[in-house]
């Protein structure tokens, strides 16, 4: 079966344990990363990250993109949505499918 985690800051991030997903509390870049490391190794196949950390970690997360596991999924935090998690779906998409059909890119 595989697992599912998420990275986080604890505010954001702790009621996810009570749906028994896994989770890894991080307040910066750099635990964020090998948060997201040890994860990835350990077969997770799912691991959503906070928009704010997963900002910091774009590079480690580019590593992810082209690869079926794990899928990594900013979610918005604490602090509201910062568009991060909408851009990465667009650009996946238009990757995918070759143009941007979610935001009228695609006529």
């Amino acid at each position: 079966m595989y697992k599912i985690g998420i990275i986080g800051d604890r505010e954001s991030v702790s009621g996810f344990k009570a749906v028994g997903i896994d989770v890894f509390t991080c307040d910066s870049g750099e635990a964020a990363s090998k948060a997201l490391r040890d994860m990835a190794d350990d077969g997770y196949a799912i691991i959503y990250i906070t928009e704010d950390l997963s900002e910091k970690i774009e590079d480690d997360i580019d590593k992810y993109k082209d690869v079926m596991l794990p899928a990594v999924i900013p979610i918005p935090g604490k602090g509201g949505p910062s568009g991060n998690g909408l851009r990465n779906v667009s650009k996946a998409v238009e990757r995918a499918v070759g143009s941007d059909i979610l935001f009228g890119g695609g006529k």
